[in-house]
């Protein structure tokens, strides 16, 4: 493989994505990297947060309404979604046991002989603003 080229405008795309943890979408990172690189253009932030992603150095968050989000930890994390304003932000939980299974189960097989290689864990609900908390 080849060496990558580094890219200012790359580094600060993920400098600002590794900041956030509320998971925003490429028109909320362009928004802000903008102030910094005026001339940068959308397709440009679509196009670094995709080849962070390919890279293993970010992942996409699909949501229910369709929009993508952005998210920093490369990590097994949980993600809470509220369904009144979408605002998506990671949760963890506090069962080590229960949290070790999961973080463990893509190396076990299914009764069936399928073998789990990774798994996306989303919880729904209302978030803190959004019920007056």
């Amino acid at each position: 493989m080849g060496t990558i080229k580094r890219s200012k405008q790359r580094e600060a795309i993920k400098t600002f994505l590794y900041s956030r943890h509320d998971h925003p979408t490429a028109e909320v990172v362009y928004n802000n990297v903008i102030k910094d690189f005026p001339k940068i253009s959308l397709g440009t932030v679509y196009r670094n947060l995709s080849f962070l992603v390919d890279q293993g150095e970010a992942i996409t968050v699909p949501c229910e309404d369709g929009s993508v989000h952005f998210d920093g930890r490369i990590t097994p994390h949980y993600h809470f979604q509220c369904t009144k304003c979408g605002r998506i932000h990671d949760i963890d939980l506090d069962d080590p046991v229960y949290e070790s299974e999961v973080i463990s189960a893509p190396q076990k097989k299914l009764e069936d002989g399928s073998v789990i290689t990774g798994h996306v864990t989303f919880f729904y609900g209302l978030c803190g603003e959004c019920t007056g908390n």
